[in-house]
């Protein structure tokens, strides 16, 4: 079968590998239905609430591209709750050091902007992005981050970490809040003491764990703009 009926776009006609990656996830969204797959199986319905510019026609040919090209596959879970979903292939997963070293790559953008929408499989790999081993050296800390009826977790131990969608072991602390705000947070972007007065996120458990999750993490600095002439 010609690449082109798979993916519905043109190839580079470039027999370099980094050409070929991009005849098969260079079309808008591909890589970011990856992205929201990396972290376990979604419904068609779930990777539309997380990734609210994308229309459902769009996605469903996205979909259809990864899944004749042998990235994604779909299948029914079984009772009780017998619904379709759709997951990475093996092969497919094996792009998550890709999507890692590229959302470093692209957080170093002068116009990089954090208060953008920011899914929680996104802010998940976010922190999986930039964990910093030498600086979890000493810190054993597991935290549970809920949105609604989902929820996922990281423990840092041994200079690792590990994390996944589900609630996990048992937390240090648990943060219930927009993705977005969590991860500005940790960040240091916005202040914890403010969030918590307003609302806008809530800690149940130790702050100290917390604090300590969050000494980990830092932003890579900025690449600097050219000079103009």
């Amino acid at each position: 079968m010609k690449l082109e009926k798979i993916t519905g776009r043109r190839s580079y006609g470039d027999a370099c590998g980094t050409a070929h990656a991009l005849d098969l996830i260079g079309e808008r969204w591909a890589m970011l239905v990856m992205r929201e797959l990396l972290l376990g199986p979604r419904r068609f319905g779930e990777l539309r609430d997380h990734l609210p510019g994308l229309s459902a026609n769009v996605l469903t040919q996205r979909l259809e591209g990864l899944e004749a090209a042998g990235i994604v596959r779909r299948h029914r879970l079984p009772p009780p709750a017998s619904v379709q979903v759709y997951e990475l292939t093996a092969w497919g997963m094996e792009a998550e050091p890709v999507i890692l070293a590229l959302g470093r790559w692209g957080a170093r953008s002068p116009f990089h902007d954090p208060a953008l929408h920011l899914s929680p499989v996104s802010m998940m790999l976010s922190f999986r992005a930039m964990f910093d081993p030498v600086r979890a050296a000493g810190i054993e800390v597991t935290l549970r981050f809920r949105f609604g009826a989902d929820a996922y977790w990281i423990s840092i131990g041994d200079g690792r970490l590990t994390g996944e969608r589900g609630d996990g072991p048992v937390p240090d602390a648990e943060l219930s809040g927009p993705p977005g705000t969590i991860a500005g947070m940790v960040y240091g972007l916005l202040p914890l003491d403010e969030l918590e007065r307003n609302g806008t996120l809530k800690v149940e458990g130790s702050h100290a764990a917390l604090g300590r999750f969050a000494s980990i993490f830092d932003l890579p600095a900025k690449a600097p703009l050219p000079a103009l002439a």
